[in-house]
């Protein structure tokens, strides 16, 4: 069965895995939103290993023997988030002191891809792209500007907000590269 590209970022059969990595960063943003006296520790740990499993995602997706267009942004940002992951990780405490710098250095870069991908798409849905590749800068960029102020529940409901609409888009972006069949 033949495959219509329909995206610039192409298709790819492990769309699943993006989905996943979607749902449990929903899910890891809606505990931190419910629970967050739980400190900076438990959300550095849950947060990276979040990072990693997407990290492991995304380098799945560029290394594949069809990787879609647009691997070479996947590959990048499966790197970021696997060093960003695994220092958050390792140590708990580097991790409670720059958590807003490491916040921000990743929506700020997932920012940057979106609004890039929203450029250089064609159709009805750019602007999406474009809004959320805006929203997503506007994000770390908050974080880098309060990140001094290191404030438990700021930084506690922005991580959970980012993460909610961070993984809402991660989401749409696996149906986006899901394969479709041409008719």
């Amino acid at each position: 069965m033949k495959t219509q590209d329909f995206t610039p970022l192409g298709s790819s059969k492990y769309w699943w895995l993006l989905l996943l990595a979607g749902i449990l960063l929903i899910i890891g943003g809606f505990a931190y939103w419910f629970w967050p006296a739980a400190g900076f520790a438990v959300a550095s740990l849950l947060f990276g290993w979040l990072l990693v499993v997407i990290g492991v995602v995304q380098l799945c997706v560029s290394a594949g023997r069809n990787r879609p267009k647009g691997w070479g942004w996947w590959l990048t940002g499966g790197i970021i988030d696997l060093f960003v992951g695994f220092l958050l990780v390792s140590n708990v405490f580097l991790a409670e002191a720059v958590l807003p710098y490491f916040l921000s250095f990743i929506f700020l870069y997932a920012g940057i891809m979106t609004f890039a991908s929203g450029i250089a798409r064609h159709g009805s849905s750019r602007w999406l792209y474009i809004i959320n590749g805006v929203l997503l800068i506007i994000i770390g960029g908050i974080f880098l500007a309060g990140g001094y102020m290191q404030e438990m529940m700021m930084v506690s409901l922005l991580a959970a907000l980012g993460f909610v609409y961070w993984g809402f888009i991660v989401s749409a972006l696996a149906l986006d590269i899901k394969p479709r069949p041409v008719e």
